[in-house]
C-alpha cells in the first residue's frame, strides 16, 4: 500500500469540484448565489454553448477589495461565516468557501471586481493548470464579473458526461429562474448565444410578483392557482398553489423555498403529496411555488453540498403546518369563493366574490360583486315566438320541489334546501340555475358570467364522499378484534416507535402489543379495514412514522372505502334529473369542500363566459 501523502491544492480543487460542479448549470448556481449574497439588485448572465464555451455572470453587488481576490479563489476562505454561531444560523445561500476555487480548478476563470466606495477594479485571473492566481488593475464599476470559460478542459473524462448544448442549457435556464423566484426584489436577465432568453425586472408589488410567477410557470398558473399566506407558531408560509384540475403529468412545477432557499426535501414532497391525495388524478403531480420562512437557527442547510436539502430541528411541526394549511387552502375553495383566498377557478380564470353570502336557512348562496336582479324579457317584435331569458331567480314553487325532490338523492330530507328569503331574491349563485340536461350526464346552467357544465355524477360523487367523510369522523374508526392475534416481525427501532405512538394507533382502531424486542402483535384493526392487509398497512405506518413523524396511510385506506361507496352511492348517469332536483345539486356544490373535483381528482364543472361564448361564434365582428 502507498504511503500517507497530503493531496496537491490543484487535486484536491478538482476533487471538491466533483461534489459542486456537475455540469454548467451547478457553476451558474455558485456564481448567482455569491452575487445575491453581494446584496446586488441587477444580475447579467450571458451563456455559450450551454455553459461550456462561456459562463459569464455580471452583478452591482458590493464587490471584492483587491487584497481579498486572490482568497476569493482559495478553499476554506469565506466572508459569510466566522464562528459556529454563524454556522448554527446560516443567513446566506454560499458559506462553504469551496466553490469558485473548485469552478477555477476546472476552467479558465477571470474575476473582475470594484467594491463599494472604491476608485479602482482590479482583476484576478487562474487556470486549471496552476492555482497561482494573478492580479493586476482594471476598469469596471462598482459590483463584480465572474466569467468561466472552456469548463473541464482540463478534466476530458468529466467533459465526456456532459449532454448536448440544448440540454445542458436548459438546466442553467431552469437554474436562473428558480433563483428568479426566490428573489423577487432582483432583476435577472439571460441571453444564450447572444439571444435573450429571460429579462425580468425587480418585483416590489403583489401584482409585479404575480407577473414574474407568471412570466417563469406561464399564465395559466397564476389564472388557475389559489394564493396562500397562513402563519403559526413561527412558521409563515406563502405563495401560490395550483388547483387540482392544474396538474402536470411530471413534477416540473413545483419550486418550494425555505428562508430564500430554493430547496428540494424529501418532507416538503410527503406533506404536499398528502394535501392534495383526496383531489389530484392518479399519477398527476401538484403545481406550486411556495415560501416559507422560519427562525434560521431551527433548520439546518449544512447538509448537502450542493445544499439542495435541507434538515429541520422539529420536522413533524414543520410537515404538520405544511399539510394543514394546504389541506384547508385547497379544501375552502368552493364555488361560492368561501375560504382565505375567497377564489376560485371559473372555466380557466380566477375569480372574486368579495361581496360575501348571506344564509336562507339551509341555502347559502355567493353574491357576485354589483350584480343585480334581472327580469325575464320578453320575447323580441318580430322573432319566433320566442327569446333567451335573461338570469332570474326560480319561484318559491320550484325551489320546493327541490326540497322533496332532491332528498331522494341522498335519502334525507338533510339534503334538501330551504326556501329563499325575500331578501335573497335578487341573489345569484355562483353556479346559476339549471336549464336543461344533456345526455342524461351533464348539467347545464345560467350563471351571471355565462354557462355552467356540470358532470352530475362526479359533483354527487364528492358531495357524497364529503358526507361519508364527516359521519365517519364524528363516529371515529371503530376496531374489531381478531379471533387470532396476528404476529409481525419487526426491527427493535419499529418496535419502540410502536411503542412510542401506541395512543395514536388506538385512536385509529389498531390495538398493537409488543410481545418481544423485535415482535409485535395485532390484536385489533379497524372494522372498516378488516379486509386489508393489516401487516403490511402497520409496517407502512411505522415507516411512514420513522421518516416523516406522521402517516395518512390508515386515513388513505379507510377513504378508498368511502370514495368506492360514494360512486356506488351517487346518481347515475343517464338518469333523469328534474330542474328541481339539478338547482339543488348545485346548490349542496356551493356548500361542499373540494367539490372542483370528483373523488379521483378529475374536475366536476366548468364554465364559459359570455364573452368566450361570443369569440366562439364570432359575435361583433
Amino acid at each position: 500500500m502507498s504511503r500517507i501523502q497530503l493531496l496537491s491544492p490543484r487535486l484536491a480543487n478538482q476533487i471538491a469540484a466533483g461534489e459542486v460542479v456537475e455540469r454548467p448549470a451547478s457553476v451558474i448556481k455558485e456564481l448567482l448565489e455569491n452575487s445575491l449574497d453581494a446584496g446586488a439588485t441587477r444580475i447579467d448572465i450571458d451563456v455559450e454553448e450551454g455553459g461550456v464555451k462561456l459562463l459569464r455572470v455580471r452583478d452591482n453587488g458590493r464587490g471584492i477589495i483587491e487584497s481579498d481576490l486572490p482568497l476569493a479563489l482559495s478553499r476554506h476562505a469565506t466572508s459569510k461565516i466566522i464562528d459556529l454561531d454563524d454556522l448554527e444560523r446560516v443567513a446566506t445561500l454560499g458559506f462553504r468557501g469551496e466553490a469558485l476555487a473548485s469552478v477555477s480548478s476546472v476552467s479558465r476563470l477571470v474575476l473582475t471586481s470594484c467594491a463599494e466606495g472604491a476608485d479602482q477594479a482590479w482583476q484576478v485571473e487562474t487556470e486549471g493548470r496552476d492555482m497561482n492566481p494573478r492580479v493586476q488593475p482594471a476598469a469596471h464599476p462598482q459590483g463584480t464579473t465572474v466569467e468561466v470559460r472552456d469548463l473541464f478542459f482540463n478534466t476530458p473524462a468529466r467533459r465526456k458526461f456532459l449532454r448536448t448544448e440544448r440540454t445542458e442549457f436548459s438546466h442553467l435556464e431552469e437554474v436562473v429562474k428558480r433563483l428568479a423566484l426566490s428573489r423577487f426584489d432582483v432583476a435577472f436577465h439571460l441571453r444564450h448565444n447572444g439571444r435573450s432568453v429571460l429579462s425580468l425586472r425587480p418585483a416590489h408589488t403583489e401584482q409585479e410578483a404575480q407577473r414574474r410567477v407568471a412570466s417563469i410557470c406561464g399564465p395559466a398558473f397564476i389564472e388557475q392557482s389559489v394564493t396562500i399566506d397562513q402563519e403559526r407558531g413561527g412558521l409563515r408560509l406563502w405563495g401560490w398553489v395550483g388547483l387540482p384540475t392544474f396538474s402536470r403529468s411530471q413534477a416540473d412545477l413545483q419550486y418550494f423555498c425555505v428562508n430564500g432557499r430554493m430547496i428540494r426535501d424529501k418532507l416538503v414532497a410527503h406533506a404536499v403529496r398528502q394535501a392534495y391525495r383526496d383531489v389530484l388524478f392518479n399519477g398527476r403531480h401538484p403545481t406550486f411555488v411556495l415560501f416559507l420562512e422560519l427562525d434560521p437557527a431551527v433548520v439546518d442547510v449544512n447538509v448537502h453540498p450542493t445544499k439542495h436539502e435541507v434538515r429541520f430541528r422539529d420536522g413533524r411541526m414543520v410537515h404538520d403546518f405544511l399539510f394543514s394549511t394546504l389541506y384547508r387552502a385547497l379544501a375552502e375553495q368552493r364555488p361560492d369563493g368561501q375560504g382565505p383566498a375567497a377564489a376560485e377557478l371559473k372555466g380557466g380564470e380566477v375569480l372574486d366574490y368579495s361581496a360575501g353570502r348571506t344564509s336562507g336557512g339551509g341555502l347559502e348562496a355567493g353574491i357576485f360583486s354589483g350584480q343585480t336582479h334581472m327580469p325575464l324579457q320578453e320575447p323580441a317584435a318580430g322573432a319566433a315566438g320566442w327569446a333567451a331569458p335573461a338570469l332570474t331567480r326560480p319561484s318559491p314553487t320550484l325551489l320546493a320541489e327541490a326540497a322533496q325532490g332532491y332528498a331522494g338523492l341522498y335519502g334525507g330530507e338533510s339534503a334538501s334546501p330551504s326556501l329563499p328569503t325575500e331578501s335573497e331574491a335578487g341573489e345569484v349563485p355562483p353556479l346559476g340555475y339549471a336549464i336543461a340536461q344533456l345526455h342524461g350526464i351533464y348539467i347545464l346552467a345560467e350563471n351571471a358570467e355565462g354557462l355552467v357544465v356540470v358532470d352530475m355524477h362526479a359533483a354527487h360523487e364528492r358531495i357524497t364522499y364529503e358526507r361519508l367523510k364527516q359521519a365517519m369522523a364524528l363516529e371515529g374508526l371503530r376496531s374489531q378484534p381478531l379471533l387470532v392475534p396476528e404476529t409481525l416481525a419487526v426491527s427493535q427501532r419499529q418496535a419502540d416507535c410502536a411503542e412510542e405512538h401506541a395512543e395514536w394507533f388506538a385512536r385509529l382502531g389498531f390495538a398493537l402489543q409488543r410481545m418481544g424486542p423485535e415482535t409485535l402483535a395485532i390484536r385489533e384493526i379497524p372494522a372498516l379495514l378488516r379486509q386489508a392487509d393489516a401487516a403490511q398497512l402497520v409496517q407502512d405506518v411505522l415507516a411512514d412514522l420513522m421518516e416523516y413523524g406522521t402517516s395518512d396511510r390508515i386515513e388513505a385506506h379507510r377513504n378508498e372505502l368511502l370514495a368506492t361507496m360514494a360512486c356506488h352511492g351517487s346518481v347515475r348517469a343517464n338518469r333523469r334529473l328534474t330542474l328541481a332536483e339539478m338547482n339543488a345539486l348545485l346548490r349542496d356544490m356551493e356548500q361542499t369542500e373540494r367539490s372542483g373535483q370528483c373523488n379521483h381528482g378529475r374536475p366536476t364543472w366548468t364554465r364559459m363566459s359570455l364573452p368566450e361564448l361570443d369569440k366562439l361564434f364570432l359575435r361583433g365582428r
